[in-house]
């Protein structure tokens, strides 16, 4: 007899931890799959001091294949479920698609950012629930001090070295803590004009920081903010974002080129798609959870309304300590289903919260016993220390460095304001150029990506893969300033359109379709060889082209929005597709394509500048955002 089937959807705290008892307690009895779009257990309490490089990015992570040894994993996202033929639709990273059965699957996708019709909100805030997300944080605030520093005009200075968060709790809180102490740093090595100083702004509409915490820790965090130089502004938020600032709801116009929006989580779009009984956007589970009528369905995390024993009528919060502890119980609870051990239902009190101030200092209340300074800030790094479940050692040491040694302040430039929009049902993972297009129905961000103010200006912010062009964008209407765009003789190295990067002759492009590897999917007239003959390098007729075609039969087709939807599936509500693929590169479950003729003896060196990726000026400067 064939062992049972386990899936398990999300990787956070709930999905991590019950993959991890499930390991212990089947012992090789079930077959356990992790489904998840990253190969590492995020610990998201100390992503603030990754932003604020107290901790190095490696340290918050936890590999799930080396701590998970008897647990399958399975890179991908969750696309859709079919309870009644147990089975689950997923996408891989690089576009293929997959299928797993089960016997018993558990939600636990977990949340992702809560957006509030605000207008200019998505296109220039960023959310701070990924890393990714903390990744670029952390090189924009560090670009805008640089930047800053070196500004000639005083309103410049002032709007790069304002930085605004919108939401006094637990991570906005952190995320302003933390912040201006790093810019404080920063500013000791590259003073700014006379007077000048970092500028950080906590926004929220709640009457005081912390609300839904004790109000002894609310009145210690406050306390510590404004120590440090922070505009704390309560009952107050954003009325607009522009990229220049924000206008805020009591009429203030705030200059500022970093708005960092942590206004709270929504639970994962998924489990929308089942059609079963919600609460408040979560899957209503019994105490033991599992879903009613459902016996092989189970949900723990932030996608489960799991009822509190301890206080009737409620639903356990959104929080990682209940998340932690759900994944726990959910566990026993489908091992028990399969004759392992015995069913109990999910009962827990809060033991307390503990917020990381940076520095010595934090505000705690373990068991319910109310502690700041250096003996909070104590206990705060002694809880997480002992609620990680690796990495504890080089935490530990890099909190050690961080008290001896001066911070690195450095822009790496790994991520992008375009990868990080506000607006994505999957935080953790960064997009990328070349990516597959979005499915017909999928969402798309209103007005493109989301960039911060400040992050990259409106006309060098490349836009999302199937959003609309940006004007100077590759593959936009005004491409003469983009490569590829001129025609083909102020190429780098002078290149015929073949060694363009992804680019094929003409004749074998797809279906007459336009040069659909170029970045930006431009139409094809816009490539380099897609002009008049006269245009060639060299100023050579079309019959020295690559493969002989001439110029004029290049297809002028404007590119499909995304690859053709599979007969009777349906896509995720709200989901936008995750898996990324390099620019150029062939799907594994197609044929290959027709590399077509070698190109000549005498062809021209490809030139340094025609690889894909972001937007490279030709005036001589670089766009804001390049490292």
């Amino acid at each position: 007899m064939s062992r049972p089937r386990i899936v398990i959807v999300g990787a956070g705290f709930a999905g991590y931890r019950t993959a991890r008892t499930l390991s212990r307690l089947t012992r090789h009895q079930a077959d356990i799959t992790l489904l998840n779009p990253t190969d590492y257990f995020l610990y998201l309490p100390l992503l603030p001091q990754v932003a604020a490089g107290t901790l190095e990015p490696r340290r918050v992570t936890v590999s799930l294949s080396g701590s998970l040894p008897r647990v399958r994993l399975v890179l991908g996202e969750a696309d859709g479920i079919d309870l009644d033929a147990h089975t689950l639709r997923y996408t891989g990273p690089e576009g293929g698609e997959g299928t797993l059965p089960f016997d018993r699957l558990v939600l636990a996708a977990g949340s992702v950012n809560k957006l509030l019709p605000i207008p200019g909100v998505a296109e220039h805030a960023h959310g701070f629930r990924g890393l990714p997300e903390a990744l670029y944080l952390r090189d924009h605030v560090t670009r805008q001090v640089e930047l800053a520093a070196a500004a000639r005009d005083r309103e410049e200075c002032a709007a790069r070295c304002t930085f605004v968060v919108v939401g006094a709790g637990y991570t906005g809180t952190e995320v302003a803590a933390h912040g201006a102490m790093y810019t404080d740093a920063q500013v000791r090595r590259h003073p700014m004009r006379t007077g000048m100083r970092p500028r950080w702004m906590l926004l929220d509409v709640a009457p005081r920081v912390l609300p839904e915490m004790d109000e002894r820790l609310s009145v210690t965090a406050d306390r510590v903010l404004r120590q440090r130089g922070v505009d704390v502004r309560m009952g107050t938020s954003v009325k607009e974002a522009t990229h220049d600032g924000v206008v805020l709801t009591d009429g203030t116009t705030v200059g500022t080129r970093t708005l960092v929006w942590c206004v709270g989580v929504r639970p994962d779009p998924l489990v929308e798609s089942l059609g079963l009984p919600m609460e408040s956007g979560r899957l209503l589970v019994d105490p033991h959870l599992q879903v009613p009528g459902r016996p092989e369905l189970f949900a723990c995390g932030d996608v489960a309304a799991v009822p509190d024993l301890t206080r009737p009528g409620e639903f356990t919060p959104m929080t990682a300590q209940h998340a932690w502890r759900h994944g726990k119980v959910c566990a026993q609870n489908v091992a028990a289903s399969l004759g392992i051990g015995e069913r109990r239902p999910y009962r827990h009190r809060d033991l307390g919260f503990v917020v990381d101030l940076g520095g010595a200092k934090a505000a705690a209340n373990p068991l319910g016993l109310p502690m700041s300074g250096p003996a909070a800030g104590a206990v705060t790094r002694g809880y997480h220390l002992a609620a990680m479940p690796g990495n504890r050692v080089r935490v530990a040491a890099d909190w050690v460095l961080d008290a001896v040694l001066p911070r690195q302040a450095v822009q790496l430039g790994l991520v992008r304001s375009w990868s990080v929009p506000l607006e994505s049902a999957s935080p953790e993972v960064a997009r990328v150029p070349g990516r597959p297009e979005q499915r017909d129905g999928d969402a798309v961000p209103a007005g493109g990506p989301a960039g911060a103010p400040g992050g990259d200006t409106p006309e060098q912010r490349p836009d999302p893969p199937g959003g609309e062009p940006a004007k100077q964008q590759p593959g936009g209407e005004a491409a003469k300033n983009q490569p590829g765009g001129e025609s083909a003789k102020q190429q780098s190295g002078g290149e015929p359109a073949k060694n363009q990067s992804g680019g094929e002759p003409a004749r074998n492009q797809p279906g007459g379709e336009p040069a659909r590897n170029q970045p930006g999917g431009e139409p094809a007239k816009n490539q380099p060889g897609g002009e008049s003959a006269k245009q060639q390098p060299g100023g050579e007729p079309a019959k020295n082209q690559p493969g002989g075609e001439p110029a004029k039969n290049q297809s002028h087709a404007p590119r499909a929005t995304g690859k053709p939807r599979p007969p009777g599936k349906s896509d995720r509500p709200g989901k936008a597709r995750k898996p990324t693929r390099a620019a150029g590169a062939s799907r594994s479950a197609g044929p290959g394509a027709d590399p077509g003729p070698e190109p000549p003896e005498n062809q021209p060196a490809p030139g340094p500048d025609i690889a894909p990726g972001p937007v490279k000026r030709t005036d001589g400067r670089t766009a804001e955002g390049d490292s």
